[in-house]
């Protein structure tokens, strides 16, 4: 694990020699003299871990831990301190330091601690982000569908499983589940310990893409105040699941493929080139070649990421199994009919495993403890579907222009008018279903 750390020393031996000591194993060392000098040094590059002497001659120690984990909650500082009693240890470890250690540091121990509180720092940012997943399933904006898998998907997950190193391509429609599978890639894998972290490249302009997946220098853009680590940074030897991947900006492209072919990359106005040893599963609902035709994506990523392609197949190609599937998405306690089954079987399921999910969960909701009926489903049975198709004196072929309104009216229907449910339902940004619905001035 590659690590920031900084120094914080007035005695200029004491810095340097501990400077020289972590660059030893190849970790990036720097050294401040002042607590002044210090915080802004953090600010800059954002240190995994902070070696904190408790007297400087311009403040505090103590009041320097303080702006420190103020300034970056997820920094280790392990203070170094040539007096460390009973009561400078306490007050230190509740202020928020990882350890105390006392000078002269042996420095086996020394490197003990700095691993320590690096592999601390990561884990805290792997519950942030696990947090802020889970806070998104609680409010149903997470797509992955419970454990049950196609049949024919559990070699090739198991084989990708097995090859940890290797890109992974999916590529399916909307709600087919493709975050679910890129999930139990990294689980069955070895790098199942490590964390794993997720992207949609449609969700953010190129900046703040580059900004989330390999972080950005303090003075980067005209937000970024402090430096923060990205995306790649974060996972360390976990697992980056790119989605949306058609969508990802062309500018930002050859940075990716960088990463692919060299482990290393920048940060978002760095200088410094950090390594990386995540594994990359990138997903996508439209064919990536068609992209890569259209000019939109490059072709030496697109080789490059098509190591293990993986096609989902929509759900109305796997009727037999709507079923079985229906009943492991159920809400807890709900039972389903076996006239409902039947409709479930026959609907085309243009949203795939993400509609059929909010249906059931709608269908329950409006059966009230009692086994689903048809009538709460709300579908549309096949008869009538085909009562309703155009006559022979209408076009058989709508533009896509109209495809894209018509799909879009009808998601904002059943989401009752949420336009962040309706972009789920969509499988797009809610940015981006504004935007649309702004050029087709709010379809009507």
């Amino acid at each position: 694990m590659t690590l920031s750390v900084l120094v914080v020393d007035d005695e200029a031996t004491v810095r340097e020699t501990l400077v020289e000591f972590f660059e030893t194993f190849g970790h990036t060392a720097r050294g401040a003299a002042t607590a002044s000098e210090a915080r802004a040094m953090a600010a800059e590059h954002a240190p995994d871990v902070v070696l904190l002497d408790l007297r400087l001659p311009d403040a505090s120690g103590l009041l320097l831990l303080d702006a420190l984990r103020a300034d970056d909650p997820d920094v280790g500082v392990i203070v170094l301190s040539g007096f460390a009693d009973v009561p400078t240890t306490v007050g230190a470890m509740q202020r928020g330091a990882v350890d105390v250690l006392e000078k002269p540091v042996d420095l086996d121990a020394l490197a003990d601690a700095v691993t320590r509180a690096g592999e601390r720092g990561r884990l805290r940012q792997e519950l942030a982000v696990l947090r802020a997943r889970d806070r998104r399933t609680d409010t149903g904006a997470d797509s992955s569908p419970p454990n049950h898998l196609p049949r024919t998907f559990e070699d090739l997950v198991s084989l990708a499983a097995r090859n940890p190193d290797a890109p992974v391509l999916l590529q399916g429609e909307t709600g087919t589940g493709k975050g679910y599978i890129a999930r139990q890639i990294h689980d069955r894998s070895s790098r199942a310990d490590a964390p794993f972290v997720e992207i949609n490249c449609a969700s953010l302009t190129s900046t703040f893409f580059e900004s989330e997946l390999f972080g950005h220098e303090r003075g980067a853009f005209t937000d970024a105040r402090t430096a923060k680590r990205g995306l790649l940074e974060v996972a360390g030897s976990g697992t980056v699941f790119l989605d949306e991947v058609a969508e990802m900006p062309l500018e930002v492209q050859p940075k990716l493929l960088k990463v692919i072919e060299e482990h290393t990359f920048r940060r978002l106005g760095g200088t410094t080139s950090l390594r990386s040893s995540a594994r990359l599963i990138v997903a996508t609902n439209e064919p990536l070649a068609a992209a890569v035709e259209a000019k939109r994506f490059r072709a030496d990523l697109y080789y490059r990421l098509q190591v293990l392609t993986i096609l989902l197949p929509p759900l109305r190609d796997r009727a037999e199994e709507i079923g079985a599937l229906a009943r492991a998405l159920l809400p807890r306690g709900a039972v389903i009919g076996a006239d409902a089954e039947a409709a479930l079987a026959a609907y085309p399921w243009p949203g795939n495993i993400r509609e059929l999910r909010n249906t059931l969960w709608r269908a329950s909701i409006l059966a009230e403890g009692a086994v689903i009926a048809p009538e709460h489903l709300g579908l549309v049975a096949a008869t009538d579907r085909a009562a309703t198709v155009p006559a022979a004196t209408e076009p058989a072929v709508v533009s896509l222009v109209d495809a894209e309104k018509r799909a879009i009216g009808a998601a904002l229907h059943a989401a009752d008018g949420n336009r962040t449910r309706a972009a789920e339902l969509l499988g797009i940004a809610r940015s981006t279903l504004l935007e649309k619905l702004k050029r087709y001035g709010e379809l009507g």
